[in-house]
């Protein structure tokens, strides 16, 4: 394994993991099908689903992209991220993933969608996430320890995140 400061990984397992998913989803549904109860209500609420899981993609892309840092999983953080989309979550981008599948798992009434929503977040959070991690750690030290201590790594309570250690809550930290 590479030093943590340099990189996070060397295969970029998140965007496998999201096709991989959604494949096996599709597939196993064709073979053997795990039909979810509802109608216009279920695929309505997976439509929104969708919608939010892509808003929340995009947001938190544009806001790294704005930061001129990283986005691909294999390079260098080069900026800590911590309001906007990051402050709702640690991994807004890999939350936006799976409420993806789960939408789409609710829009095509199939179950495996649904099952491969967690799987993948399974995946990612042991594969990508902690070591993601131990390299923010390792390039951004006290002010990474104080946003992953007040920053839920999925999703927490919106508008009561608690302040930092010295009151107030940390901020976008540069390298």
């Amino acid at each position: 394994m590479t030093d943590p400061a340099e990189r996070p990984n060397t295969i970029p397992w998140p965007p496998l993991i999201l096709v991989a998913a959604a494949l096996l989803a599709f597939g196993l549904g064709r073979l053997a099908p795990l039909p979810l109860p509802g109608g216009p209500i279920r695929v309505g609420a997976g439509a929104i689903a969708c919608l939010a899981a892509l808003g929340l993609d995009l947001v938190a892309m544009t806001a790294m992209r704005r930061a001129r840092t990283n986005i691909l999983p294999t390079r260098p953080a080069l900026t800590l991220l911590t309001d906007g989309a990051f402050a709702l979550s640690r991994n807004p981008i890999y939350l936006g993933n799976a409420l993806l599948l789960a939408g789409l798992g609710l829009v095509f009434g199939e179950g495996w969608f649904l099952v491969a929503a967690l799987a993948a977040s399974l995946l990612v959070d042991r594969l990508a996430i902690r070591r993601e991690e131990a390299h923010l750690a390792a390039r951004f030290g006290e002010a990474w320890r104080a946003y992953a201590a007040t920053t839920p790594r999925w999703i927490g309570p919106i508008g009561r995140r608690p302040a930092g250690r010295d009151g107030e809550r940390p901020v976008n930290a540069g390298r």
